[in-house]
C-alpha cells in the first residue's frame, strides 16, 4: 500500500507544466469548473501528466479527500459538497498545506542535542574566573581566583599544564585574580588583581608566563576586562576595564605591535617587568596609549564591560537599577564620552552584543532577559520571560539568531530571537550547589562546546552532530488531549497555538494561532460533549472555544492579572481553576449567559497553606486538591466543605533523610520542580492527582489505595482517602531530575510516569496497594517498560482508547508530541513527514481493557484507518496531565449562546 512519503515524491517530480495539465483536467469542454471522482482523476491524471503511477495518483486523491473532510468538519466550509469528489481548489489547498508543513517540519533543526555532561579534571581549588580559547594553539586556558592557570587540550579537554601566576605586590595566599583577557594580536594575556593592578603576561611557548608590564596605582579594584582589536588596523586596540567604584576606563593602544606602552624612561621591577603608573596614563605621558573614562555606575560595581567597535561605544552593566546598563559613546575627534543609561527593575548581572542584529542582551536580576536597541534607552525591544531565578549569564550565537541564557535555578535556555521564544530548555543535569556559587558560562560557537564553572568545578557540554528532526510545534508543547468525537489529538504550545492532528495518521488538520495573544497556553481541558475546548493562558484567562476556532467565552480567572494556571477541572455544575493561590477559583455554569464570565465564591474558603496546584474528582461527590507544600485536602464537592487532610511530610522526610544522612531533615536545593523553582519545599509539591479507576470509595473503606499523586523528587504515592493514610510510595525516576508527571489508564491497570529528560515508564498497578497493610509499601510495582520518545522535559501525558487500542500521548519541551501503544511501543511523532497508519500498526501486547471500563472512558468508536509505521527520531530503550478531563463522567457542555447543557 502507498504512503504519504510517495505522494511527496510525486509532488517533487512534477513541474509547472505538469500542474497546468492537472488544472486542465478540472475544466469541462465549455471551460467551466468541475469536480472529479477517484477513478476519473486517476485515469485522466495518469494519461495526461504521466509522471507517476496510478497508485500514486490514487493515494494523492485519497489524501485530498481526507483533508477536505476534516477541514469541512472543523471549519464548516462549503468546499466539500460531494463526498468522494475533488475540485481544483481542494487540490490546491491540500498541496499548499502539505508543502508549507513540509518546509517547517523537515528543516534542519537548530536546537542543539547535548551529549551527557562531563566533569573535567580541575587543578583549581577556588572558583574559576575566566575561560577562553587560544586560536593560535587550539587550546583552552582557564584561570582561578587564586591565580592558577590551566592549559587544556583542544580535542579531548585533558589538562596539559598548570602554572601559578606570580604577583610581587601581595603574598601568594592574598593573591586574588578578578578577570583575564586575551590580547591575541600581541600574544599576551592581561590579568587584573584585587591589589588594584593589571599585569600583562606573554603567552608561553613552553611553560612559564613572563610578566611584561605591570599597570599599578588604579583608583579602584578592577573587576572585569574586555579587549577589542580593529580588524582593519591590527596595531590599534582597546582594553576596557570596569571596577568596583562604578568607573569604566578604556586604554586605547595606537601601536600595539610595536609597544603597548611607550615612555622615554620607564621604571623596571625586579622581575624585569616594566612598571606603568595609572596617573601617568591619565596625564597622557605614554605616546602609544591614552585613556577615556566615565563613572555613570557609581557607587555600584561594574559587572561586565564590552567595547562595541562597530558603534565606537563602551557598554557596561551593574546591579544598580538606575544604571543597569550604560553606553559611553565616543564623541567624534574627541576623547570625551557621551553617556546613555538604561534602567531595569533590579539591575543586570551580564550582557552580550550581537553584531549582525545590533542588539544587546542583558541578564536580569529580576529573572528576565531583555533585548535592547543601543540607540533607544526608553525601553527594551523585547522581554524574554521563562527563567524562575536571577539570570546570571547571556551569550549570543553570532552565526545564528539565537541566544543562550543561564539562571541561578540551574536552567539553561536557548532563545530564538526572531520569534522571541525559548526553543530549548536544559535542566536537571547541573550539579547541586550552594546559593552563592560563582557560575561562569563559556560558549565556543565554532565547536558548539559549552563550559560552565560552578566555583572550582568545570562541566563540559558538547553537542551531537545536527540532524534533521521533526517538530510537531515550532515552540515547546505544554499540553495534549484526545478528542474521541473527531478521533483527533489536540496539542498546545508556549506560543499560544493549538493544533489538531489525525490520530490515525499523524497528519495536521488545523492550527489556531495566538489563542491568548502572546501568552503561553499552560493547560487545556475538554467538556463531556467533546465539542468545547478550554485553554488556560498565563494572561490569567481561560477561554472556551468551539472547533471552528470561535471563542465563545472568556473566564476571568486571574481577575485581570497574569497568573500561572496549572489545571482546569470540569465538573457537572461548575468549573474549577487553580495554580496561583491557596483557594480554588470556581465558575458556576449559570454564569455562562455572558461572553465574559466572572468567578464565583468557593464556599469552602481557604484550607491550604500554599498554592493549590492540582485536583481530581470521583463521583458522586469526592474532590481532592493538592498544593505546593505537599498537602492533599479531601472535599465534599456538593457542599464545598473540607472533610480531611492527607499530609506527606513525615513520610517524605524519611525518604529524603535516607538520601541525606549527613543532614537529617535537610531538603537539597537540587530537588527542583517542573518550573525549575529553587525552593526545597517544591520537592514535596503535589503536581498531579488521579483517582484510580475501578477502586471505588467502598473498596477504599477496606484500607486499599484509591488515589495516586506525584510531584517533586520523582516519588509516586498511593493514598487511602477514606482513612486519610499513605498506603504506598516508590521512587519512579531519579530524584535529582526534580518533578515528574503521570497519567493512569481508564481501567486503573497502567500508571505511566515521565521525567525532565524525556523518559517514560509504564508500571503495572493493577494489584498494587489494593489491600490494607500496617506498614507503608515502599517496593515499586512491576515496571513494564522504560522508553524515551523525547529529548527534553515531558510536560503532559494522556491515555485514551482509539479503536481497540490503548494509546499514550506525550507532549514535550522539545516541541514534539509522540504517540505510543501501551506499554511502550512508540508509533511516531505528530507532524513527521512519513505518516503512519494505526490499521497496520497492531500493538505487540493485548490492548483492550475490560468492557466495564470502556463505558467510563466515553465509549470511543472502534473503527481504524490504514498506512505504515515510520521510524522514530528520538531513540527508544528496554511523564503531565495538567487537566483532569475525565472527572468521573460529570463534565459540562456549553452552548454557543452560553447556556449550560447537561452532560452526555
Amino acid at each position: 500500500m502507498g504512503t504519504r512519503m510517495e505522494v511527496a515524491q510525486l509532488e517533487s517530480r512534477m513541474n509547472t507544466e505538469d500542474y497546468r495539465k492537472l488544472q486542465g483536467l478540472f475544466l469541462d469542454p465549455s471551460g467551466a469548473s468541475r469536480s472529479l471522482s477517484r477513478s476519473e482523476f486517476v485515469d485522466l491524471a495518469w494519461s495526461s501528466v504521466g509522471r507517476g503511477s496510478k497508485e500514486e495518483y490514487g493515494l494523492l486523491f485519497d489524501s485530498v479527500v481526507v483533508t477536505q473532510e476534516h477541514r469541512g468538519l472543523l471549519l464548516d466550509i462549503d468546499a466539500v459538497k460531494e463526498e468522494g469528489r475533488v475540485d481544483w481548489g481542494g487540490l490546491c489547498s491540500f498541496l499548499l498545506l502539505e508543502l508549507t508543513d513540509k518546509l517547517k517540519n523537515t528543516r534542519t533543526s537548530s536546537v542543539p542535542c547535548w551529549k551527557p555532561p562531563r566533569t573535567l579534571t580541575c587543578p583549581h581549588r577556588d572558583q574559576v574566573q575566566k575561560v577562553f580559547y587560544l586560536q593560535s594553539s587550539g587550546q583552552y586556558l582557564t584561570v582561578s581566583k587564586g591565580g592558577t592557570v590551566g592549559l587544556r587540550d583542544g580535542e579531548d579537554m585533558s589538562l596539559l599544564h598548570t602554572h601559578r601566576l606570580q604577583n610581587s605586590t601581595v603574598t601568594p595566599k592574598d593573591l586574588w585574580v578578578t578577570d583575564m583577557v586575551l590580547l591575541h594580536n600581541v600574544h599576551k594575556i592581561a590579568v587584573s588583581f584585587t591589589s588594584k593592578e593589571l599585569y600583562f603576561y606573554d603567552i608561553p611557548s613552553k611553560q612559564d608566563f613572563n610578566c611584561k608590564y605591570k599597570l599599578q596605582g588604579l583608583k579602584f579594584t578592577p573587576w572585569c576586562l574586555d579587549y577589542w582589536v580593529d580588524p582593519s588596523h591590527p596595531d590599534q586596540a582597546v582594553l576596557t576595564l570596569g571596577d568596583i567604584g562604578g568607573q569604566v576606563s578604556a586604554l586605547y593602544f595606537t601601536s600595539a605591535h610595536i609597544s603597548l606602552f611607550e615612555r622615554r624612561s620607564m621604571r623596571m621591577d625586579s622581575d624585569s617587568a616594566d612598571i606603568i603608573l595609572w596617573d601617568e596614563l591619565v596625564k597622557g605621558k605614554h605616546r602609544s596609549c591614552y585613556t577615556v573614562t566615565h563613572q555613570a555606575h557609581a557607587p555600584a560595581w561594574v559587572r561586565k564591560v564590552h567595547y562595541l567597535g562597530s558603534l565606537e561605544a563602551f557598554v557596561s552593566c551593574s546591579t544598580r537599577p538606575q544604571s543597569s546598563m550604560v553606553i559611553g559613546w565616543r564623541e567624534k575627534d574627541s576623547r570625551s564620552l557621551r553617556v546613555t543609561s538604561f534602567l531595569t527593575k533590579r539591575g543586570v548581572w551580564d550582557m552580550d552584543h550581537h553584531l549582525g542584529l545590533n542588539l544587546i542582551a542583558t541578564a536580569g536580576v529580576d529573572h528576565q532577559v531583555l533585548l535592547w536597541n543601543p540607540y533607544v534607552n526608553s525601553g527594551p525591544v523585547c522581554v524574554l520571560s521563562g527563567h524562575t531565578g536571577p539570570v546570571t549569564a547571556v551569550r549570543f550565537m553570532q552565526t545564528k539568531q539565537q541566544l543562550l541564557s543561564y539562571s541561578k535555578d540551574k536552567v539553561l535556555c536557548l532563545w530564538d530571537i526572531s520569534s522571541q521564544q525559548c526553543v530549548h530548555r536544559l535542566a536537571g543535569v547541573f550539579p547541586r550547589t550552594q546559593e552563592d556559587t560563582h557560575t561562569l558560562l563559556f560558549f565556543h560557537e565554532e565547536r558548539q562546546l559549552l563550559l560552565l564553572s560552578f566555583n572550582s568545578l568545570l562541566l563540559l557540554l558538547e553537542t551531537m552532530k545536527e540532524e534533521k528532526r521533526t517538530s510537531s510545534h515550532e515552540h515547546p508543547v505544554t499540553c495534549v488531549l484526545y478528542n474521541s468525537l473527531f478521533r483527533q489529538v489536540v496539542s498546545s504550545d508556549s506560543a499560544s497555538s493549538v493544533i489538531c492532528w489525525l490520530a490515525d495518521t499523524g497528519q495536521k488538520v488545523k492550527q489556531f494561532h495566538r489563542c491568548h495573544d502572546n501568552a503561553e497556553i499552560s493547560t487545556m481541558a475538554m467538556d463531556g460533549t467533546q465539542t468545547r475546548l478550554f485553554t488556560a493562558g498565563t494572561d490569567g484567562e481561560v477561554k472556551v472555544w468551539d472547533f471552528n476556532g470561535r471563542c465563545l467565552h472568556r473566564m476571568n480567572a486571574g481577575l485581570g492579572q497574569a497568573v500561572e494556571i496549572s489545571q482546569v477541572l470540569l465538573l457537572k455544575r461548575s468549573i474549577l481553576v487553580m495554580g496561583w493561590e491557596r483557594m480554588l477559583t470556581v465558575f458556576r455554569l449559570h454564569s455562562f449567559s455572558q461572553s465574559f464570565v466572572e468567578p464565583s465564591e468557593w464556599k469552602g474558603g481557604v484550607q491550604h497553606h500554599s498554592d493549590v496546584l492540582c485536583a481530581a474528582f470521583q463521583p458522586p461527590e469526592t474532590l481532592v486538591t493538592g498544593s505546593y507544600d505537599g498537602e492533599i485536602t479531601v472535599w465534599n464537592n456538593s457542599t464545598e466543605k473540607a472533610l480531611r487532610k492527607l499530609r506527606p511530610h513525615t513520610e517524605l522526610r524519611e525518604v529524603l533523610n535516607s538520601h541525606n544522612s549527613d543532614f537529617p531533615g535537610h531538603f537539597s536545593n537540587s530537588q527542583l520542580g517542573v518550573n525549575g523553582k529553587e525552593d526545597s519545599d517544591y520537592s514535596i509539591a503535589i503536581t498531579r492527582l488521579f483517582f484510580i479507576p475501578g477502586r471505588t470509595s467502598a473498596a477504599a473503606a477496606t484500607g486499599g489505595a484509591d488515589l495516586v499523586s506525584c510531584g517533586g523528587s520523582g516519588v509516586v504515592r498511593l493514598w487511602n482517602t477514606v482513612h486519610s493514610r499513605l498506603v504506598g510510595q516508590f521512587t519512579a525516576h531519579n530524584r535529582d531530575l526534580g518533578s515528574i508527571v503521570m497519567t493512569v489508564s481508564p481501567c486503573g491497570r497502567y500508571l505511566v510516569t515521565a521525567d525532565r529528560e524525556g523518559t517514560l515508564k509504564t508500571w503495572d498497578i493493577q494489584h498494587f496497594c489494593v489491600e490494607s497493610d500496617e506498614e507503608i509499601t515502599k517496593e515499586p510495582p512491576k515496571l513494564m517498560r522504560s522508553f524515551r520518545p523525547h529529548l527534553d522535559c515531558v510536560t503532559h501525558l494522556e491515555m485514551c482508547f482509539h479503536g481497540d487500542g490503548l494509546l499514550l500521548l506525550s507532549a514535550s519541551s522539545d516541541c514534539s508530541v509522540a504517540l505510543s501503544y501501551l506499554p511502550g511501543d512508540t508509533v511516531g511523532l505528530f507532524g513527521q513527514e512519513e505518516q503512519w497508519s494505526l490499521e497496520t500498526l497492531r500493538p505487540l501486547h493485548p490492548q483492550r481493557e475490560p468492557e466495564r471500563d470502556q463505558e467510563d472512558h466515553g465509549g470511543q468508536d472502534n473503527t481504524r484507518q490504514g498506512g505504515k509505521r515510520s521510524p522514530l527520531t528520538p531513540s527508544e530503550t528496554s511523564s503531565d496531565p495538567r487537566s483532569d478531563t475525565s472527572a468521573g463522567g460529570e463534565e459540562v457542555g456549553i452552548k454557543d449562546e452560553g447556556e449550560p447543557l447537561s452532560r452526555c
